[in-house]
C-alpha cells in the first residue's frame, strides 16, 4: 500500500488542514495508544489535533499546521515500511530534514537493513548517510553523542553481511576502560573479566538476531567479541570489525586497529569525544585520527549531533544542555 493511495489533505482559508487516512489500522498505529504520538506532536509544535472519523483536523498557526501534516505523512510512511511506530519515529517526524524526504528518496537505494528479527530504517539524514557509508566504504569513522545509533546500525549491517555470506566473521571490540570509576579486581577467567565492558555490544546482537542464534555463532567463531588489546598483531580478512567507544582508545591503539584491515574487510570506529574516560584525556586518539585521515577517499568520516539522537527524546535534551553549558 502506498502513501499516495492512503492519504488526502484539504486546506481551509484560515490555515486549518484536514488529513484523511483511509485505513483505520494505519490511523490507530500512527496516533499511538491513547493518541500519545499526536499529543507529543501537539506539545512540540503548538498546533491542536482533533479527530473527525478518519480525518485528522490540524488547527493553529498555518506554518505549524503544515509541519504537523508533514509529520503525519512521515509517520504513515514509517508504518508502511516497518510495521511499527516508536516514540523515536515521532521525534524524527518533526525533524524537517527528514520529514521532507520522500518515501522514494528514503528507501530507493536500499537504506533499510533487514535482519531476521526486525527491519531497521534511518531515523535521521545523518543515519541515512551512515548506512550508505557502511555499505560502500572500507573504513568508516563515526563521531557523536550517545543514542545516535552508531553502534546499533553498524552491528545490523554486519549481521546482514554475515548472513548473506559476504563475510566470514564479525569482530566487535572496545577498549577495556572503566567509565569514570575504578572497579578493582574482577573475578573469573579472561572472558568473564572483559564481558562487562562489552555488554552493550551483546545487547545489540541479541536484539537483532536473538540470544540462541548469537550464542551459536559465538561458539563456532562467526562472531568474536574481544577487548581492543587482543587486536594487536592480527590481519583481519573477510570480516566486519567494529571498534566501539573509540574515544577511550589512544592514538597508537586506533592506528593499530585501522592497520589490521585485510582483504574483503570493513572496519568501523565509533565514539563520542565528549565522553573520554582515559585518565589523560589528551591521549584519546579518536578526534586526532579523523583529522589525519580525512583526506583519504576510502575512509568515510561522519559527525552526529544531538539532532540525530534516536534513543529516549530526553537524551537529546540532556546532550544539548551539556553542550550549552560547555
Amino acid at each position: 500500500m502506498k502513501n499516495t493511495n492512503l492519504l488526502s489533505s484539504n486546506y481551509s482559508s484560515d490555515g486549518t488542514i484536514s488529513v484523511s487516512i483511509k485505513s483505520n489500522e494505519v490511523l490507530a498505529n500512527i496516533s499511538g495508544t491513547l493518541d500519545k504520538n499526536f499529543k507529543l506532536i501537539e506539545e512540540k509544535v503548538g498546533s491542536k489535533i482533533y479527530f473527525r472519523g478518519n480525518s485528522i483536523i490540524i488547527k493553529g498557526n498555518p506554518a505549524k499546521n503544515k509541519k504537523v501534516e508533514q509529520a503525519i505523512n512521515f509517520l504513515v510512511e514509517r508504518y508502511l515500511a516497518n510495521g511499527i511506530i516508536e516514540e523515536k519515529d515521532v521525534v524524527s517526524s518533526l525533524n524537517s530534514e527528514m520529514s521532507n524526504l520522500s518515501n522514494k528518496n528514503l528507501y530507493s537505494v536500499g537504506e533499510a537493513i533487514k535482519t531476521p528479527r526486525r527491519s531497521i530504517i534511518p531515523r535521521s539524514a545523518m543515519q541515512k548517510k551512515y548506512i550508505e557509508a557502511l555499505k560502500s566504504k572500507e573504513i568508516i569513522m563515526a563521531l557523536g553523542p550517545a543514542g545516535t545509533g552508531k553502534t546499533y546500525l553498524a552491528v545490523a549491517v554486519a549481521i546482514t553481511m554475515l548472513l548473506d555470506k559476504k563475510i566470514d566473521k564479525i569482530i566487535l571490540s572496545r577498549p577495556a576502560v572503566e567509565a569514570g570509576e575504578r572497579l578493582g579486581f574482577l573475578p573469573g577467567d579472561m572472558k568473564e573479566k572483559v564481558d562487562p565492558y562489552l555488554q552493550p555490544l551483546y545487547d545489540s546482537l541479541y536484539d537483532l538476531l536473538g540470544y540462541e542464534k548469537i550464542q551459536k555463532k559465538i561458539e563456532i567463531g562467526e562472531i568474536e567479541i574481544a577487548p581492543l588489546a587482543f587486536m594487536r598483531g592480527r590481519t583481519l580478512k573477510n570480516c566486519f570489525a567494529i571498534l566501539d567507544e573509540a574515544q577511550n582508545a589512544t592514538k597508537t591503539q586506533i592506528k593499530m586497529f585501522l592497520t589490521r584491515i585485510g582483504e574483503n574487510s570493513k572496519l568501523v570506529v565509533n565514539g563520542d569525544p565528549s565522553q573520554i574516560d582515559l585518565l589523560n584525556k589528551n591521549s584519546s586518539g579518536l578526534t586526532n585520527s579523523t583529522e589525519i585521515l580525512k583526506k583519504l577517499k576510502e575512509i568515510a568520516i561522519l559527525e552526529f549531533d544531538q539532532r540525530d539522537v534516536v534513543r529516549n527524546p530526553l537524551v537529546s535534551k540532556i546532550v544539548e544542555a551539556y553542550q550549552e553549558n560547555e
